[in-house]
C-alpha cells in the first residue's frame, strides 16, 4: 500500500532558550505551582516546599539553569503568590504572614516589606498584581520636549522646570555605609532591615534616586487578599491604604485578576467567589483619580516619601548599633569595678568607693589591699586585655556610627524635607497633597535635634577616647608593678612618671562608673519618657528647649531626661513622619473610586481567565461642519436654527490640521495610515502622524457651501449624520499633493487666501515641522478660489 501524504506541516516556532527548572533539591511546589518569568531579562521565580506544609521557598533561576538566589523566611511562612515588577527590577512575593517582601532582582534580601494584612486564615495574599501609569502632567509636558533643527543635526531641547524639579543633589554627598549585621535589632517584617543594610549592593537598591526620564511614570501594586480586601501602593512601597468593594448582589468576592493602561489612570479587577465553584467573574472599574491630577508631581512626591521613610529606617537600626556598641562598653568593665565595690567598703576605717581608691593611688602611690588584690588576681593581664577590647572597638564603633551613618543620614533627611517644605509653601493645603509647612517644618526640627545630638555624642566619644588610652596604660603598669619583683617595679616607676596624671584622674571621676555618654543612651524611665513627649508636643521650638537641657545639665541642673536620649529623638521623628505619610496616603485614598461591576456569566464553572485593558484610538477622519443663521433687524440680531454635516475622510487617511480658505472653500491636512505616531498641535488636537521618508500628505479641498452638502437641523447631543468623502466628485472636493517633503513632518497647518494690497500674492498655505522650526510654504492652485468665486 503506498505510504499517505503527510499534512501540510504548520510553520514552527523558533527555540529562545530552554532551562530546567528544578533539581532534586529544589522540585516546583505542588500545592502552589507558581511560575513567573521576568518580562526584562532571563530570568524565572518557582516556589518550592519547605521542611514543612507552611513553609515554602522563592528561587530565581537564569536560563542556563544556575540559581541566582533563593529565600526563605525565617518565620516559616509559605509562600501564596509571586509577581514580577513590569519593568523587571523587583519580584513581589506574597507570603503566609501578611507580608509582601519586594526583592531585587540580583540578590535575596527584601528590599521593602509592606506589611498587607495580619498572619492567619482570611488575612492570607490570594494575588498580585503591577501596573504603570503615566501622570496627567507629563503628556503636556511631554509636548514641550521638541528637537531643533541645527547646522549639526537635530539637537533635544530639555523642559528646565522638569530637569531643576528631579534634580538629584543626593548624589553629592558621602554616600551611607553599610551597618553590621552583628548587633542590629529586629525591624520591619521580622528583622529584614537587620541584612537590608549591611552591603553596599543593598544600601544603591534602596537609596537609588527617582531619574528624570522616568519620573512621569507611577507604578502602582495591587494586592488580594482572601477575606475580599484590596491593597493599593505605589512607587514600590508608599502605601495607599486597604480598600473593600461589595458587588450589588452582596455576594462575597475576591480579587483574581488586574489589568492596567499607561494612558489611563483607570484599573479593571476581576474578581470571583470567595467560596464555592466559580461560575461567574465580576468586573470592577477602579479609577485612580490621584494619578490623572494631583497638585504636585506624584511620582516625585512618592519617591521622596519612600525615600524618606526607608532613611528612617536605616537611621533607627543605626541607633540600635549605637546603643548596643555603648553597652559593650559599659558592661564589662562594670563587672570588673562591682567585684571590688564590695571589698572597699567592707575596710576598716569606713568604706570607700573604687573612684576614691584609684584617685587616692593615682596622687600618692599607694594602692588600698583590696585594690592591689583586684588588680593583680581579678583584672590581670587578660583581665585588663579584654577591658581594653572592649572598650576601645565599643567607642570605635560608636565614633564610626555616628560619622558614617548617622550624620550622613540625618543630612539626606534635611534635603528631602526641605524639598517637601518647599513643596508645601507653594502649594495651598487645599489642595489636598496631604500635608503643610507646619508639620515639614517639625520634622526639620526633629532632624535637626538628633544631629546637635550626633554633634555632641562624636565629640564626647572622642574626648573618652583620648582620656581612656591614658588610663588604660596607667591600670596596665599598677598591674605589672603589683604582680612584679622589686627591680622592676623601679622600671615601672620610671615609666609612670612619664604619664599624663592628670588625664588618668580625669577618667576616673568622670567616666570611669559613669559616662557622658548615658544621657544619650542610658535607659530611661516610662514616666520621663511620657512626660518630655508630651512637653515637646506642646513646644514650638524643639531645638531651642534642647539646647537649653543640655546647658542644664552641664552645669548640673535638673533636665528633662528622655529629650537628649537618642531613642526617644529617633522614635519622635518616626511617629511624627508616619503622621505625615498617613495623611498624604489619605489624601490619595479619597482619590480611589471603584465603578459599576459588570456580572461575567456563561452558565457554567469557570477554570481559567485572564484580563487585559486597552485604550480606543482617537478617531481623527470626521470633520463636521455647522451652519447658523444669523439675521439682522435694524442693527439687532437674531440666531436662527442649526444646521450640521459630517464627512468622513476615505480609509487610510487621518486629519491632521484644517482650516478656511475662503467663504467657500475648507481645506484639510490629511496624511495616509499605517505606521504612525501621535503629536499634539498648537490647537490641541491628537494627531497620527505617518512615519517615513516620504510621508503620504495630502491637501484637500472641500466646497462646503456646494449644494450637494446636505446639512440636516442639528439638535445639541446628537452626532450629526456622516458622508463619506468621494474624492472622485471634483466639484465638491480636490485634492494636492506637496512636493519637498523628504524628512519633514507637518503637525501644524495655517492658511491664508490670495491678496493684491501691496501686489499680488497667491493663496497659500503655511505648514509647521514637528520640530516647531522649519516650516514650509505652499502655492494654492488659483482655480481654487476662481472655481469658488463662480458659486460652484
Amino acid at each position: 500500500m503506498p505510504p499517505q501524504p503527510l499534512p501540510d506541516l504548520l510553520p514552527l516556532l523558533p527555540l529562545l532558550s530552554q532551562s530546567r527548572l528544578s533539581t532534586a533539591g529544589a522540585p516546583i511546589s505542588e500545592s502552589n505551582p507558581v511560575v513567573a518569568l521576568n518580562p526584562a531579562i532571563e530570568l524565572t521565580a518557582t516556589v518550592s516546599d519547605g521542611d514543612n506544609e507552611e513553609s515554602s521557598t522563592v528561587y530565581v533561576w537564569r536560563a542556563n539553569e544556575q540559581v541566582v538566589f533563593k529565600h526563605a523566611e525565617r518565620s516559616g511562612a509559605g509562600v501564596e503568590t509571586v509577581r514580577w515588577k513590569e519593568d523587571g527590577k523587583f519580584l513581589a512575593v506574597g507570603w503566609g504572614d501578611g507580608v509582601v517582601r519586594l526583592m531585587g532582582e540580583g540578590g535575596g534580601r527584601s528590599v521593602y516589606c509592606i506589611r498587607v494584612g495580619d498572619e492567619g486564615r482570611g488575612k492570607r495574599i490570594k494575588f498580585l498584581g503591577w501596573g504603570r501609569n503615566v501622570t496627567g502632567n507629563s503628556r503636556r509636558r511631554k509636548r514641550r520636549r521638541v528637537e531643533v533643527e541645527t547646522g549639526g543635526g537635530k539637537v533635544g531641547v530639555s523642559d528646565l522646570p522638569h530637569e531643576l524639579t528631579f534634580l538629584e543633589v543626593e548624589g553629592a554627598l558621602p554616600k551611607l555605609g553599610p551597618l553590621p549585621v552583628a548587633g542590629g535589632g529586629g525591624g520591619a517584617g521580622g528583622g529584614d532591615d537587620m541584612f537590608l543594610f549591611s552591603s553596599t549592593t543593598s544600601l544603591e537598591w534602596v537609596f537609588r534616586g527617582c531619574k528624570a526620564e522616568e519620573a512621569d511614570d507611577v507604578h502602582v501594586m495591587v494586592v488580594g487578599m482572601e477575606d475580599g480586601g484590596v491593597h493599593l501602593s505605589i512607587c514600590d512601597s508608599f502605601v495607599v491604604g486597604m480598600f473593600r468593594h461589595e458587588p450589588v448582589e452582596g455576594e462575597g468576592v475576591m480579587l483574581c485578576g488586574h489589568a492596567s493602561h499607561e494612558e489611563t489612570s483607570t484599573h479593571v479587577l476581576l474578581m470571583r467567589p470567595r467560596e464555592g465553584e466559580v461560575r461567574r467573574l465580576h468586573l470592577v472599574p477602579m479609577d485612580l483619580t490621584f494619578v490623572h491630577y494631583s497638585p504636585v508631581n506624584l511620582s516625585l512626591l512618592a519617591s521622596k516619601m519612600t525615600m524618606l521613610q526607608n532613611l528612617l529606617r536605616y537611621v533607627k537600626q543605626t541607633q540600635t548599633h549605637m546603643t548596643n556598641e555603648w553597652k559593650s562598653t559599659r558592661e564589662l568593665p562594670q563587672r570588673f569595678l562591682n567585684g571590688v565595690e564590695d571589698d572597699l567598703k567592707r575596710m576598716e576605717g569606713g568604706g570607700l568607693s573604687i573612684v576614691q581608691a584609684l584617685c587616692h593611688t593615682v596622687a600618692t602611690g599607694h594602692v588600698f589591699k583590696p585594690v592591689k588584690e583586684w588588680l593583680v588576681d581579678v583584672v590581670a593581664e587578660r583581665g585588663h586585655k579584654r577591658w581594653d577590647k572592649a572598650v576601645l572597638s565599643g567607642l570605635l564603633n560608636l565614633r564610626g556610627l555616628v560619622h558614617e551613618n548617622l550624620i550622613p543620614a540625618l543630612e539626606r533627611c534635611g534635603i528631602i524635607l526641605s524639598r517637601m517644605l518647599g513643596i508645601a509653601r507653594f502649594h495651598d493645603s487645599e489642595e489636598g497633597i496631604g500635608f503643610n509647612a507646619t508639620q515639614i517644618t517639625r520634622l526639620m526640627d526633629i532632624v535637626s535635634c538628633l544631629t546637635v545630638v550626633a554633634h555632641k555624642i562624636l565629640l564626647n566619644v572622642m574626648d573618652e577616647l583620648e582620656y581612656f588610652s591614658v588610663f588604660s596604660t596607667w591600670l596596665r603598669l599598677q598591674i605589672d608593678q603589683q604582680a612584679s619583683s622589686s627591680s622592676a617595679t623601679e622600671e615601672l616607676t620610671e615609666k609612670e612618671a612619664t604619664m599624663d596624671h592628670a588625664k588618668v584622674l580625669t577618667y576616673i571621676q568622670r567616666y570611669l562608673t559613669s559616662s557622658p555618654l548615658a544621657m544619650y543612651f542610658d535607659q530611661i524611665t516610662k514616666e520621663d519618657y511620657v512626660k518630655d513627649q508630651e512637653y515637646a508636643e506642646d513646644n514650638p521650638s524643639l531645638l531651642q528647649m534642647l539646647v537649653k537641657q543640655l546647658k542644664r545639665q552641664e552645669s548640673g541642673q535638673p533636665y528633662m531626661r528622655a529629650l537628649p536620649h537618642v531613642d526617644f529623638l529617633v522614635n519622635y521623628l518616626t511617629s511624627r513622619a508616619n503622621k505625615v505619610f498617613q495623611n498624604i496616603a489619605e489624601a490619595e485614598k479619597r482619590g480611589v473610586l471603584f465603578g459599576t461591576d459588570a456580572v461575567l456569566d456563561i452558565g457554567e464553572g469557570i477554570w481559567k481567565h485572564d484580563v487585559r485593558l486597552c485604550v480606543k484610538p482617537e478617531d481623527v477622519s470626521l470633520v463636521f461642519l455647522f451652519k447658523t443663521v444669523i439675521q439682522g433687524t435694524k442693527g439687532v440680531s437674531e440666531l436662527g436654527p442649526t444646521r450640521a454635516c459630517g464627512l468622513s475622510v476615505p480609509e487610510g487617511k487621518s486629519i491632521v490640521d484644517f482650516g478656511f480658505l475662503d467663504e467657500n472653500s475648507l481645506l484639510l491636512l490629511c496624511c495616509t495610515a499605517g505606521k504612525s505616531k501621535h503629536y499634539t498641535s498648537a490647537k490641541c488636537l491628537k494627531l497620527t502622524i505617518a512615519i517615513g521618508d516620504n510621508p503620504g500628505f495630502s491637501l484637500i479641498k472641500i466646497s462646503y457651501q456646494s449644494a450637494t452638502l446636505l446639512y440636516r437641523h442639528y439638535e445639541a447631543g446628537q452626532r450629526p449624520s456622516l458622508r463619506p468623502l468621494d474624492m472622485d466628485d471634483q466639484t465638491l472636493f480636490c485634492t494636492r499633493g506637496f512636493s519637498h517633503l523628504s524628512h519633514f513632518t507637518p503637525v501644524q497647518m495655517m492658511v491664508q487666501k490670495s491678496c493684491s494690497l501691496r501686489g499680488e500674492i497667491p493663496g497659500r498655505v503655511c505648514l509647521v515641522g514637528k520640530d516647531r522650526a522649519m516650516y514650509k510654504t505652499y502655492t494654492l492652485p488659483r482655480s481654487w478660489e476662481d472655481v469658488d468665486m463662480n458659486g460652484q
